[in-house]
């Protein structure tokens, strides 16, 4: 199993970047897609971006082109750099990592004030 932590969340402006960051420990070689989804309020959870064990990144097309995915294998950490945030993208955003099932770090607010 992993653990995953994330952190890099706030309250920040309407067209500001952030980045998250996604740190894991445990059976870290055993992770397959590594990825992150968000969940605002009176929504369902939606996938946002993974990168997958061989280093491919996929994005969705609602964030594609303002962010973007990325590991440090090294350090055990993965990261979502967002730029030009919307009010709408005010969600709790979670880290996720597939092995033989998929774990859930607590999750981070982000709040995009307009």
């Amino acid at each position: 199993q992993v653990q995953l932590v994330e952190s890099g969340g706030g309250l920040v402006q309407s067209a500001v970047s952030l980045i998250l960051s996604c740190t894991a420990s445990g059976y870290i070689s055993g992770i397959n897609n590594w990825g992150w989804f968000r969940q605002a309020s009176g929504k369902q959870r939606e996938v946002v971006a993974f990168i997958t064990s061989a280093g491919k990144a996929v994005i969705a097309d609602s964030v594609k082109g303002r962010f973007t995915i990325s590991r440090d294998n090294d350090k055990n950490t993965m990261y979502l750099q967002m730029n030009s945030l919307k009010p709408d993208e005010t969600a709790v955003y979670y880290c996720a990592a597939d092995l033989s099932t998929r774990y859930w770090g607590q999750g981070t607010q982000v709040t995009v004030s307009s």
